[in-house]
């Protein structure tokens, strides 16, 4: 035949928002084999060869002969199937007449069905069968047989992988509600000695799905109802997400399937899979569409009855600061393998809640080369939250705000630590995201001792005060030296911070303007600190630009910028 064949036979997968049992499909099988031609063709000659009847009258109907009505059943057959709809095949049919032969309730009930099919007008399907989520069929189908209808719709076999050869065999349905004893407790998480029946329904995930099977009885004419003339043509799986999985796919305008039967005469079947599934009328997806909208609404009130329409409040006079970070990068340090352990430290006036932790210690990173630099990527986030409540009125000067300590330590192959860097960083006093950038330094002992215990046995000077770094919590006198203090600058370690401040004194405009109440006041002081720090930011960041240029400049032009400095200055 010069016919083409569609070989893609792989599964499809669809959504729909509709229900599944309005999902009709159409199935056409047809014999294609030279024997069946050939009688066709016959047959023809035959009709052609007749004398030509006299004109009918009116009101008379041409029947068709009986032989052309058997070919045709026998050779091409076509229904539309609709979700989990049952039609017996010549074996169930049989099968289920007699009455002792029925156990379950599901069998009785099929007992009752034939038994109206044979007192009605009979049944409507021949040769196309089908297997229902219901039916021990669906759960017992052998894999064999699966595999073979697979290979019969493509032109060249396969062989099972091993996920396929235990998808096939777990395929357990809802009316299967005993559950199998594995001889595992609960608290015994693992299985040492797994047995082949706990690998089987252990090891693949087996999603609840229900499945219906099209299947088609493929013998030859005489001898419908043997059970090795049946061949899966189509396999239709869903789930309560509206997720529809089809293999093989509908043919849409495409050649159809081919079918090739096994045994001695192997004869070659067409398969044609269309989705005829009626689409919903506009007056019933509007209907649907309001439906669900006062679904929603409902579910909305039922939540805000839940919630309530209270918003948290602090107490009043109290700053609530809530902080959401992110330890994102550490870059520029001598050692590999970097961690970092931080804490927050808590002026006067501040209080955190209880059972809150105020330190942390981040997971191990190993660099990674970005550019010039090594990178050790953490990711870490951490929270954080405080108030604030004056409790002297006559208070005075500008209140602190809550400070993160850090240092970053490295650790090598023998367990060995070392002190890579000290840093700190202010919470922000605006709300919103912030990205800040702190450098670190660490304490340096002069000597080569020193550079030599750190380098082979680990080990370097710490701080006993790691709030030192900026003014220890301690300190009570008025200035602090550090003369005589050796350092060495380390690398930098980059946050993302984003700062939440929430206060009575903030939601009511009108009472800011009549009472000035002490919060009001505090956060006065709060953008007070906030512009001094903006510009000691803005001071340190000129200076550096200035350092920045006076390093590029050539050293003859730097000499003579300094001796005329020296001279303007005598």
């Amino acid at each position: 035949m010069a016919e083409t064949w569609n070989t893609d036979t792989g599964e499809a997968i669809y959504r729909t928002r509709d229900a599944i049992k309005n999902m009709k499909i159409k199935v056409r099988i047809e014999r294609l084999t030279s024997a069946a031609s050939l009688s066709q063709h016959l047959q023809q000659q035959v009709l052609s060869q007749q004398p030509d009847k006299k004109k009918k009258k009116k009101g008379d109907v041409e029947l068709e002969p009986l032989a052309a009505l058997g070919q045709k059943g026998d050779n091409e057959e076509e229904l539309v199937v609709g979700w989990q709809e049952k039609l017996f095949s010549q074996f169930e049919y049989e099968l289920f007449q007699n009455e002792h032969i029925c156990q379950s309730h599901l069998e009785r009930q099929y007992h009752s069905e034939i038994k109206a099919l044979i007192k009605g007008k009979g049944r409507r399907n021949i040769r196309i069968f089908t297997y229902t989520d219901h039916d021990r069929y669906t759960n017992m189908l052998p894999y064999s047989q699966l595999q073979y209808a697979e290979d019969s719709l493509t032109t060249s076999g396969s062989t099972p992988t091993f996920l396929a050869e235990r998808m096939a065999n777990v395929r357990h349905r809802r009316q299967e509600r005993h559950t199998i004893d594995m001889g595992v407790p609960k608290s015994k998480m693992i299985n040492w000695e797994p047995t082949d029946d706990f690998i089987r329904n252990s090891h693949v995930i087996n999603n609840a799905m229900q499945t219906m099977h099209i299947m088609g009885d493929l013998g030859p004419p005489g001898r419908l109802g043997e059970k090795s003339n049946e061949c899966l043509l189509l396999t239709i799986k869903t789930d309560g997400s509206g997720t529809v999985v089809v293999k093989p796919d509908f043919n849409k305008g495409k050649e159809p399937y081919r079918i090739v039967t096994e045994g001695e005469k192997k004869e070659v079947w067409s398969l044609r899979v269309e989705d005829v599934s009626e689409a919903m009328k506009t007056e019933d997806k509007d209907k649907e569409h309001h439906m669900y909208r006062d679904l929603y609404v409902r579910h909305k009130d039922y939540l805000n009855s839940l919630v309530g329409q209270d918003f948290e409040m602090p107490p009043p006079g109290t700053l609530r600061y809530v902080m959401n970070g992110e330890i994102v990068s550490a870059k520029g340090f001598e050692y590999d393998n970097l961690y970092i352990h931080f804490f927050m430290e808590l002026p006067n006036n501040w209080s955190s809640l209880p059972f809150h932790p105020l330190s942390g210690v981040t997971q191990t990173c190993r660099t990674k080369a970005v550019g010039k630099d090594d990178v050790a990527f953490f990711s870490f986030p951490f929270n954080f939250e405080a108030f604030y409540m004056s409790e002297r009125e006559s208070e005075e000067g500008v209140p602190q705000w809550p400070a993160l300590y850090f240092k970053v330590l490295s650790l090598d192959f023998w367990q060995r630590y070392r002190t890579e860097g000290y840093g700190y960083l202010l919470f922000p006093a605006v709300p919103g995201k912030h990205t800040v950038k702190c450098h670190t330094w660490r304490p340096l002992q002069t000597g080569t001792v020193s550079a030599l215990r750190r380098f082979f046995i680990g080990g370097s000077p710490e701080l006993e005060e790691p709030s030192y770094v900026r003014i220890p919590g301690t300190f009570k006198g008025q200035r602090l030296s550090r003369f005589g203090f050796s350092t060495e600058s380390s690398g930098s370690v980059t946050f993302n911070l984003h700062c939440i401040q929430q206060a009575h004194a903030f939601v009511d405009a009108i009472m800011l303007k009549k009472r000035r109440q002490k919060v009001v006041d505090q956060l006065g002081g709060f953008s007070q600190q906030g512009a001094v720090c903006n510009i000691l930011e803005a001071f340190q960041r000129a200076r550096r630009k200035m350092q920045e240029a006076r390093e590029s400049l050539p050293h003859d032009l730097i000499n003579a910028t300094s001796k005329l400095q020296i001279e303007s200055t005598a």
